[in-house]
């Protein structure tokens, strides 16, 4: 009990250091279509459309246009298939959860008094998933340029042989434990390259800072799973109002909650002569949990009984969020004819400081038409520039780096879309089309996203049961490690959703 109160306390005091990046920073400012599925099946584009409960997650104001009370659930399937290309290597995977996706309630008070120009009160109460980080893949080929000892070295070099080394008869775990604690992740890094003969210092003496590979030049067959569980939510106080026959005035205080989960594990094995390691296993696993507020404010305007127009301004969120890890490395080596297995599992828990995470605000634009009972078409466009998300304290040094690769490598990104919904008598038809452009500036690291969607509601008086089926595809460049070997792997992701919806009117 003792020992693993010790671990806490030194892991707690480490620095932040090379635990959060990029592509961290982008994971939690993106959001996706999840919601009921009449707004799914119009690809979202709600924004000056509204009563649905989940159209006020783009525009607030939209729970006004309720006439009556109103409350919704839905439970969605998604199902995500990732066909993977790394070097000469292809893989396709996929993975599938039932979850639910969206419940809420808003609730009307008409003002009794003719003469005032307010007409009704809206309050509204609503959860709705912003983003699934379920994915698993599998990427496999031979690397002709980097071995895993890359990254390792890239830790090592410059650093003091005794600052990445266990004392004679310390055990792993407590060098893991006291080397994060007095000097950070980095030497943590450096010491699991070291301790499993991947790396070679230059001398055996203490202050020794060169570093060698005891893996030779040449191919390398690598390995690479990715698991990862979790989702980003999002829980919203709606006000809304209504003022005239015209104006629509809405307000969300939101709070949000992430919990995040990934594994990864590399496996590479070469053949070349002169390695003194044959094989290298490395795991690593990532625990997250966070919570933020944001406010969003909106407005739709009836330009006409058939045309509206709508404006909707996201803050940025504001994250406070707490990240845990975990490590260990196997290699074999060939000592002399003889093949040992060497395994530096650590079973430690890496407790980092909590940081602050600051995700990029959202304008968005929306025009609707409604086509009397027949049914109606609606359009929505959103700006978000991401090079504006932060990473806080902006103190530390190392927070500090990662905004400014923030800033150099994201930009603004528009997001497109289009609905339609066609009515038949208790039958309604609808279908969607979404384009995100891509956050970065390169537009290859991270791919412009596409998604259409379908759907069929029914209507049974006050009971109403929506199902949707919507598709989205996006490509992107996974860098398996942020240093050292950042050979990335080309991920064509495809996410398929079936949603379901009953809505009633109170």
């Amino acid at each position: 009990m003792k020992k693993g109160i010790l671990i806490c306390i030194g892991i707690l005091s480490m620095s932040l250091t090379q635990a959060q990046d990029i592509t961290d920073a982008l994971r939690y400012s993106k959001d996706d279509i999840h919601g009921t599925a009449r707004y799914k099946a119009l690809s979202g584009a709600f924004g000056a459309l509204g009563g649905d409960m989940s159209a006020v997650s783009i525009n607030p104001a939209g729970s006004s246009i309720f006439n009556s009370s109103h409350i919704s659930l839905s439970l969605s399937n998604l199902n995500s298939k990732s066909d993977t290309n790394y070097f000469n290597g292809s893989d396709d995977s996929s993975n599938s959860n039932v979850d639910l996706n969206q419940i809420g309630a808003a609730f009307i008070f008409k003002n009794r008094n003719e003469e005032s120009s307010w007409k009704k009160f809206t309050l509204g109460i609503t959860y709705n998933k912003v983003e699934d980080y379920d994915n698993d893949w599998f990427a496999y080929g031979t690397n002709t340029r980097n071995s895993i000892d890359s990254y390792f070295l890239n830790y090592a070099n410059g650093i003091r042989l005794d600052e990445i080394s266990a004392f004679e008869g310390e055990s792993y775990a407590d060098a893991y434990i006291d080397i994060g604690t007095a000097f950070g992740y980095g030497n943590q890094q450096a010491f699991l390259g070291y301790e499993s003969y991947i790396l070679e210092p230059e001398t055996n003496e203490d202050a020794n800072t060169v570093y060698t590979s005891n893996i030779a030049d040449g191919t390398y067959n690598q390995e690479y799973n990715y698991s990862a569980t979790g989702y980003n939510g999002k829980f919203t106080i709606n006000a809304s109002t209504q003022y005239g026959d015209n104006l629509f005035l809405g307000l969300n205080l939101n709070t949000h909650f992430i919990n995040y989960e990934r594994s990864t594990y590399l496996y590479e094995s070469n053949n070349n002569e002169g390695s003194l390691i044959n094989e290298v296993g490395f795991e690593n696993n990532l625990s997250t949990i966070g919570s933020g507020i944001s406010i969003q404010l909106g407005g739709i305007f009836k330009v006409t009984e058939q045309f509206r127009i709508g404006l909707a301004y996201d803050t940025p969120t504001w994250y406070t969020i707490e990240e845990e890890t975990t490590q260990n490395i196997a290699t074999t080596r060939d000592d002399s004819g003889t093949m040992i297995t060497q395994v530096i599992n650590p079973q430690v828990i890496n407790i980092f400081p909590r940081y602050k995470l600051q995700t990029p605000g959202k304008l968005t634009g929306s025009l609707a038409y409604i086509f009397g009972n027949y049914g109606l078409i609606s359009f929505d466009y959103s700006l978000k520039d991401y090079s504006n998300i932060k990473f806080k304290p902006t103190s530390d040094n190392y927070l500090s780096s990662q905004n400014n690769i923030i800033n150099n490598n994201l930009t603004t990104a528009a997001t497109y879309k289009i609905g339609g919904e066609y009515k038949i008598r208790q039958f309604s038809l609808r279908g969607g089309y979404r384009m995100e452009e891509s956050p970065y500036k390169d537009s290859k690291t991270v791919g412009d996203l596409t998604g259409y969607s379908l759907g069929l509601g029914y209507s049974f008086g006050k009971i109403k049961l929506d199902l949707t089926y919507d598709h989205s595809e996006r490509e992107q460049n996974y860098q398996l490690y942020q240093v050292g070997l950042t050979d990335a792997a080309n991920l064509d992701v495809k996410n398929s959703n079936i949603t379901m919806s009953l809505s009633f009117n109170l």
